[in-house]
């Protein structure tokens, strides 16, 4: 029998917490995954690679995410495109939400 599958809210499917980052993964399969995040103000995702491309979409408050040399402010309703192979960061200047969208396909 198939799960049940019904609508959800994304900027409620994850919450803030005090002085953390928390994570929901909404898919996981071996060609990439989707994840909800909420950042407290403050937090960070320090400047790293990741060898497959990814969208960033902000749909709570805003992002400063520094891809390259570039940085930019992602605020709710848009997106941005993490390239492979670049380093980039996500920092919280305040508190937001985001959906990471990681495609592997096409990388194994």
């Amino acid at each position: 029998m198939e799960s049940e599958v019904k609508p959800f809210l994304t900027e409620s499917a994850v919450e803030y917490a005090t002085q953390s980052i928390v994570s929901k993964t909404i898919i996981k399969k071996s060609t990439g995954t989707v994840t909800l995040f909420a950042f407290d103000k403050g937090e960070q995702l320090s400047e790293h690679t990741a060898p497959f491309e990814a969208l960033v979409q902000v749909i709570d408050g805003e992002a400063g995410i520094k891809i390259g040399s570039n940085e930019y402010v992602v605020r709710h309703g848009e997106a941005i495109i993490l390239p492979a192979n670049i380093p980039h960061s996500v920092n919280a200047n305040e508190r937001f939400k985001m959906i990471l969208t990681v495609i592997k396909s096409g990388y194994e």
